[in-house]
């Protein structure tokens, strides 16, 4: 699961679920699906639609109810990735989910995806990430991207000096031994991040002897990590009892800690940060195509993007800057992630698995 996606989702919708079952993914078909002949007609019919539950609520939705009243729209959550594509595979039917591009191969390994055609998605030019690996499968896209979040250094400024953080390689300084704690809800952000400090360019694409490299850097420091955290909730705990002064995380979460009383401060790394990033793909059993399109144009939109960066996301249409709380056009605004590192799933990723847990026993 991309971690910044778990701001609030921790269950499932149950009754969501028993009202989408259906035939499972099986019987899908991989053609590009058409947009609608006029994309001006309002949607009707029903639409399903599976995805994180704080991608799906009312105050972002509503809009969308309104401007197409006779479409039955019915939503059901997810904790992660891989346990939607491992429901669809057995039987619970959408005709859109969300997909995220470290966890898109829970998806594509089962066909469970149909190509998109970006001409039925207005913004479809000024999204960025829309070039990304994984948002492409080659010449096909696969999923529109729409929110995204950057992982970079979390530090407490009553314990560490402003300046003094501004490096990954800052994780592992003997001066903060022991005051540090590190992501390991999953293996990718402590492994790239750990490769960045090593010099390695590309995180996302590790030889075997690079990954080497990097589970012995992990291995030799594993004392310099005063907890390896799993939870939002996790590292704010943290903060606010002092046992840590530094972490990696993102924008949204320093502010969470900050809520608790302390002087977080947010970084982006010199290596570039990390950015976890996802959007709304099209299902091989889609069976309302026309509103599958119309919903995830809606949600490219800039005024359904300003609903999201109010919520404390970057957006991936700038348009959205503009239209969204003052107070959130900073954190929101896609430029804070410019040079950021897209979180794609590597190719031997269940190698980088058995690295991390390698590590973990330590």
């Amino acid at each position: 699961m991309s971690p910044a996606r778990a701001l609030g989702l921790t269950g499932v919708l149950v009754a969501g679920i028993v009202s989408l079952t259906g035939c499972g993914g099986s019987t899908g078909t991989d053609s590009v699906a058409p947009p609608p002949a006029d994309p001006d007609a309002a949607a009707t019919g029903t639409l399903s639609v599976f995805a994180y539950q704080d991608s799906i609520t009312d105050e972002l939705l509503d809009p969308f109810r309104e401007a197409n009243p006779d479409l039955d729209l019915k939503t059901a959550g997810f904790g992660s990735n891989d346990e939607a594509a491992a429901k669809m595979a057995g039987g619970f039917r959408a005709d859109v989910v969300e997909a995220c591009l470290d966890e898109m191969s829970a998806f594509t390994d089962r066909g469970l995806l149909r190509p998109i055609d970006p001409a039925g998605i207005e913004d479809w030019d000024d999204l960025v990430f829309r070039d990304a690996e994984g948002v492409r499968d080659g010449s096909e896209v696969l999923v529109v991207p729409l929110s995204a979040g950057p992982q970079g250094l979390i530090y407490d400024a009553d314990e560490i000096r402003p300046g003094e953080i501004d490096s990954f390689a800052d994780l592992f300084d003997p001066a903060y031994a022991g005051r540090v704690a590190l992501e390991a809800d999953y293996a990718l952000p402590a492994i790239a991040e750990t490769a960045l400090t090593l010099g390695i360019e590309d995180p996302m694409n590790l030889t075997p002897d690079q990954l080497d490299e990097v589970t012995q850097k992990l291995i030799d420091n594993r004392e310099q990590f005063r907890s390896l955290w799993r939870s939002d909730a996790d590292v704010v705990n943290l903060f606010r009892s002092g046992e840590i002064a530094l972490a990696d995380g993102g924008p949204g979460l320093t502010e969470r800690i900050r809520d608790t009383g302390v002087d977080a401060r947010w970084v982006a790394p010199e290596e570039r940060p990390l950015s976890w990033v996802c959007g709304f793909a099209i299902t091989s059993d889609a069976e309302n195509t026309d509103a599958a399109y119309e919903l995830i144009d809606w949600l490219a939109s800039p005024e359904a993007q300003a609903i999201r960066a109010d919520d404390g996301y970057v957006v991936t249409n700038p348009k959205a800057v503009p239209l969204a709380d003052p107070a959130a056009r900073k954190t929101a605004d896609p430029k804070s992630i410019a040079d950021a590192i897209p979180e794609t799933e590597p190719p031997d990723y269940q190698e980088w698995v058995r690295a991390f847990r390698e590590f973990q026993a330590q």
